[in-house]
């Protein structure tokens, strides 16, 4: 009974350390495995003794198993095959030849610079040459950087986990045995890597199959079939070949997530927070069991060793991985320095150096603290510093440039060409054939399809472009199609028109879902405006003074229906304006005015065929009305003969205050 309580206040201590530790690194957006080895030492031996892993026997083994199973799984079915497409090969290679150069490399770090014997040398690099998604996820979270970076790095940590794991299994076998042959070694793994990836394909093939055709399950059920499923095909997996079963919940993941299966988003949304209690118990378990003195007995042997690994093998492993791949030098760069290793490092070298002491060879408390010192170093050095690195080499996915607009209406291809003007991809897509025909004749390129076609996205280039506007006439449709770009693509910047409380009209919006210009703006009326020509193109820079005045003037206008706000330029970037967006000194604004005119005088003018020219306009800044009042006075200027789309910088003194451009 005692047993039984010190086993209970244990699972409470470490689940409440470990989502505490969670909660800490979200607010400080750190890396959450920072504080939870923080925590974890904290509360284990080496700290206040509250927590003593010890007690949990052999179940310890079993919970790192399962947890470890559910993680791996969830990477797999968050993988984005698409994107994985674009760098195959690169990820081919690094799981492969990379794998190897870790090994070698990191045992000669080892043995030359840690002074550790040949074999656990082997074991350690062994170990270490998994990334893992539970560390590269959330950092790619906070650090958005371009789409095929994101893609190779979140690649390679989910397949190369089962790889490395059932490697480190025949290193091991082979510090126990004695016997190494590379052949046997080499066969071994292939074998036990194709029965997991055989059982995981037909399992998670099956598992897809059957949640389409069980619609009489709720949600909640289908989830937890999927969990059930998943730990099945493990133990099934390892039944048949001893540690393929990690191999089978990758697969499984990846098939799942191929051939599809409804509500994805919240089989995704319920993996991906066991998954996150899953890393915080593990993480807090196997560092309260972690010794700061074994750690301390490495001295700067250890720590060269881990700088080794950092700084000369993985530079050197991904240099020669993605020789033929389509990365420049800079992001090529930035891959070589993020590679934190993370939970199958950390609980694999746990087990490891438990059946080491079992069999009375010395020198597995000494790995289990190299690599311990390894997910420390190199998750404080580049999770810390990945943002800095990613903001320094420029490919940080908000500098992706261009737009994909559905929607060939007139606001849509007048977006369109005002970004087109400053040089930039931009794509129209839209079913109506006589709207993509208009679009044509003003120089867009344009796809007549529905955009909810993810084969059309893609030759749309929406994988590399930064924004995604949905403007249709519907908006519950521009919602749809936004939240479908979003889960499949990522662009940086999601945006539609919508109303300003969707609920109410039955539209749901997500987080990764900006509301485009204005709220409550009525695109028919605007549309009408730009057909019939009573609308100025105008642009304003915010400076000092009158900052705030100008917000205020700026936000009054927008109020009253007289003015939306089309583009903004921080920076050297050219983005939609969303309608929450709190305007900063030095934005530059582009704008749509109305300017309505007397129809005899819009015949007498010709502004029939005249087109918008992007006019300045200072006095906004000088003016203290806020409401616009409309007079009648013919401007000449509305009837610039520029191209369509063309940007004049041609300098107007007009009075914003009077409805006038």
């Amino acid at each position: 009974m005692e047993n039984s309580s010190n086993i209970a206040l244990l699972v409470v201590i470490t689940v409440v350390s470990g989502i505490g530790a969670q909660v800490l690194a979200d607010y400080l957006r750190v890396p959450a495995i920072v504080f939870l080895l923080l925590f974890g030492v904290l509360v284990g031996n080496d700290g206040l003794g509250l927590i003593h892993p010890n007690v949990l026997g052999s179940g310890l083994e079993v919970i790192v198993s399962l947890s470890v199973a559910l993680i791996l799984f969830e990477g797999g079915l968050s993988l984005d095959l698409r994107a994985l497409g674009q760098v195959s090969g690169s990820i081919r290679n690094l799981v492969t030849l990379g794998t190897l150069i870790t090994l070698i490399g990191g045992g000669m770090a080892a043995h030359w610079l840690g002074e550790f014997p040949w074999p656990l040398g082997f074991l350690y690099a062994s170990l270490v040459v998994v990334t893992g998604p539970t560390v590269v996820g959330p950092l790619l979270k906070q650090v958005s950087v371009d789409r095929r970076v994101a893609a190779l790095l979140e690649g390679e940590g989910v397949l190369i986990d089962p790889v490395g794991a059932i490697l480190a299994v025949l290193v091991l076998n082979v510090v126990l045995n004695g016997s190494a042959n590379p052949l046997t070694l080499l066969q071994e793994l292939l074998a036990r890597l194709g029965a997991g990836a055989l059982v995981g394909g037909l399992g998670g093939a099956f598992l897809g199959w059957s949640l389409k055709q069980g619609k009489f399950l709720s949600e909640d059920l289908k989830n937890l079939v999927a969990l059930a499923t998943l730990w099945g095909l493990y133990a099934l997996a390892e039944v048949i070949a001893s540690e393929s079963g990690l191999m089978a919940t990758v697969v499984s993941g990846i098939v799942l997530r191929f051939v599809g299966v409804p509500e994805i988003r919240q089989l995704l949304r319920f993996k991906g927070q066991l998954t996150m209690l899953a890393v915080s118990v593990l993480f807090i378990l196997l560092a309260a069991d972690l010794s700061l003195a074994s750690i301390g007995a490495l001295g700067w042997g250890g720590v060269l060793t881990v700088v080794a690994l950092m700084w000369l093998v993985r530079p050197l492993n991904v240099w020669l991985c993605t020789l033929n791949g389509n990365l420049n030098w800079r992001q090529k760069l930035f891959v070589a320095w993020v590679a934190p290793r993370g939970i199958v490092s950390a609980s694999v070298s746990s087990l490891f150096a438990i059946l080491l002491t079992q069999r009375g060879i010395n020198g597995g408390d000494a790995i289990k603290a190299l690599v311990f010192l390894t997910i420390i170093m190199t998750v404080v050095l580049q999770g810390l510093t990945a943002r800095w690195v990613a903001n320094f080499l420029g490919i940080t996915s908000s500098a992706a440039t261009g737009a994909v607009i559905v929607g060939s209406n007139p606001l849509g291809r007048l977006i369109g060409r005002l970004f087109q003007e400053r040089g930039e991809s931009v794509v129209i897509i839209d079913t109506n054939p006589e709207a993509c025909e208009l679009a044509k004749k003003e120089g867009l390129r344009v796809y007549q399809s529905s955009a909810l076609d993810t084969t059309v996205l893609e030759e749309a280039g929406l994988q590399s472009i930064g924004t995604f506007l949905a403007v249709t006439s519907n908006g519950e449709v521009n919602v749809v199609l936004s939240e479908r770009a979003a889960e499949e693509f990522k662009p940086p910047r999601v945006l539609a028109i919508y109303p300003r409380d969707p609920q109410s009209k039955g539209v749901t919006t997500s987080d990764k879902v900006q509301q485009a210009f204005a709220q409550d703006l009525s695109l028919k009326k605007w549309n009408q405006y730009l057909e019939a020509q009573e609308v100025k193109l105008g642009e304003t820079i915010l400076k000092q003074p009158g900052l705030e005045f100008q917000r205020a003037h700026l936000q009054a206008l927008i109020r009253s229906g007289e003015l939306i706000p089309l583009l903004l330029e921080r920076q050297g970037n050219l983005q939609v304006i969303p309608a929450v967006e709190t305007w900063q000194l030095g934005d530059r604004l582009i704008y749509l005015l109305h300017d309505p005119k007397p129809k005899l005088l819009k015949r007498l003018s010709g502004s029939q065929t005249s087109t918008l020219t992007l006019e300045k306009h200072p006095i906004v800044e000088e003016v203290p009305i806020p409401v616009p009042a409309p007079r009648e006075e013919s401007d000449s200027k509305s009837d610039s003969k520029t191209t369509p789309g063309e940007l004049s910088s041609e300098r107007a003194q007009p009075d914003l205050t009077e409805g006038k451009a």
